[in-house]
This record gives C-alpha cells, structure tokens and sequence, in this order.
C-alpha cells in the first residue's frame, strides 16, 4: 500500500508515472501472500488511535485502506457505527471473519481510497493505519478523507516514519527493485510536514511520534513471515534472480540487527510511526 504528485494519469502526454498502472501493481502485490497474518499484530495501534481521537459511542466511522480490520474492530468497540472499506476484497472478508468472531456490527465494502463511494461530511472520524499512506496519488487520497469528513471531525492516521525500522525497510527494498519514477515514498505520510501540505490549511493538525514493537521468535522469523505473507516484500523477492534474492535476504537481516534490541535470538524490533489526529476545519 506509494503516493505521487498529482498529474492526469489518463493524459499520454503527462510526464509523471503512471498512477494507474502502480494503483494496478500495488493492488496486485497486497492481494498476494495474506496481509491479515500481518496485520493482526499490529492491532494494538487501532485501539491507541482510537483513543487519540477520543470516538465516542454513536458516533459514524470509516476506515479507509482497512486492511484486516484493525481500527473498524477497535471502533465498533467503542459502539461506534463503523464502515470498513479496502480494494482488497480477501481482506475485508479477514476483517469481515473478525468482527464475527467477536459479535461486532461493522458494514464491510469494496473502495478505492482515491475515490471514496461516500457523500461530503458523512463521517464524524475518518480513520487508517499503515493503509492509505500506501496510495500512489497522495493528494488525492487526503482530499477524500477530508471530503468525507465532517466540519469539525477528526482525521486519524498511523504512519510509519522515513526513519523508523518499516521506513528503513521500504528504503532497503528500493535499494534492490528500485520505485516506478516519479512516485513519491509512502514514508513521506510520516512526516508532519508532508501532511500540512496534501490536508492544507483546512485542518489542525497533531502529530506524536510513537512506537510499535515487532516481536517475532527470531529474525528469520520475521522474515519467513514477511516473504510469505506481506505482499510488497514477496513480490520483490519473486521479481530477483536467486543471487539477488541472497543479497536482499542479508540486508533485511543486517537491518533487523541494527533496531533489535532483545538481547537474545528473539526479534524485540521498535518501528517509529506517526500517530495523527487531524480536526477539520
């Protein structure tokens, strides 16, 4: 899940990437492997945004780029009425086996984050974590968590910084499948200053950098996991020649080396992300 500057994909003429055929490329690579496997251990960053943004029961929630669900279960916990939405079907239905599980009432659908299906100042929070800062036209993305958001409600995001473990991550593998040209880093979302720019003056922005903490049985183990079930690195790792593959293999592992901080075989990694509230103006 990149954002670009904005340019008229339909447009030959445009000199900018082609927003379209990454949008179709990214799609492709989140729908392989099983996000979910993933995504579920990072629940514990849904329930700490959803008391930044301090939800209140009642209140109508969308969750954008949901993923597995994380926020839309964390809201609908909190009894809020809550629209689950990703353009990955096989998520929502995780998401979707989730919130059965638990007996929570959550409206699960398909949508692009780049043209959310939902009318202006529907929502009083507009919510995602670690999912629509991985869209290929950031402003366009911004433009429509803020259009659907009430004057007055709150935008909350989970980033992952350029400088934390997931961004230096990202930077690794560009290392090796070097980016489409043109489109700009999803880490950017995690910059405060990148924000100000794609939400404008229209919103109050606050921005706390916190932590979450990768633990898995050792770093191999992140990695087995990661290369089976986390789209972008097991396309990359099915995109090299077996040599390259070895290269990236030892750079993954030295850059887990760098962060962990477990003091045994275990992986205790922390990664930097970028707690947001947004309040609309």
């Amino acid at each position: 899940m990149v954002t670009a500057p904005s340019v008229n994909s339909q447009n030959p003429q445009s000199a900018g990437p082609n927003l379209a055929a990454v949008k179709a490329r990214q799609q492709g690579a989140w729908s392989s492997g099983d996000y979910a496997v993933v995504g579920t251990t990072l629940q514990i960053v849904g329930e700490d945004l959803c008391e930044a943004l301090d939800l209140r029961a009642g209140q109508k929630v969308l969750d954008v780029a949901a993923g597995n669900g994380n926020v839309s279960l964390a809201a609908a916990r909190r009894w809020c009425d809550v629209i689950s939405t990703d353009y990955v079907p096989a998520l929502l239905e995780r998401g979707r086996q989730r919130a059965a599980a638990e007996r929570l009432k959550i409206d699960f659908q398909e949508a692009d984050a780049e043209a959310l299906p939902f009318a202006d100042n529907t929502f009083d929070a507009v919510v995602s974590t670690f999912g629509v800062m991985f869209t290929p036209d950031q402003e366009k993305a911004a433009s429509e968590m803020a259009r659907v958001c009430r004057s007055g409600g709150k935008i909350g995001l989970a980033n992952w910084t350029p400088e934390g473990f997931i961004g230096q991550l990202f930077k690794t593998l560009g290392q090796h499948l070097p980016p489409p040209a043109g489109v700009k880093s999803p880490a950017l979302w995690g910059k405060r200053e990148r924000l100000a720019e794609i939400f404008g003056s229209a919103a109050a922005i606050k921005a706390e950098p916190r932590a979450f903490v990768f633990r898995y049985r050792s770093p191999q183990h992140f990695l087995d996991v990661f290369k089976n079930y986390y789209g972008p690195l097991l396309k990359a790792f099915e995109a090299l020649e077996p040599p390259k593959q070895a290269a990236l293999h030892a750079d993954v592992l030295d850059l887990i080396a760098r962060f962990n901080r477990s003091g045994d075989d275990t992986m205790v990694v922390p990664s930097e992300y970028l707690e947001v509230v947004i309040t609309k103006r």
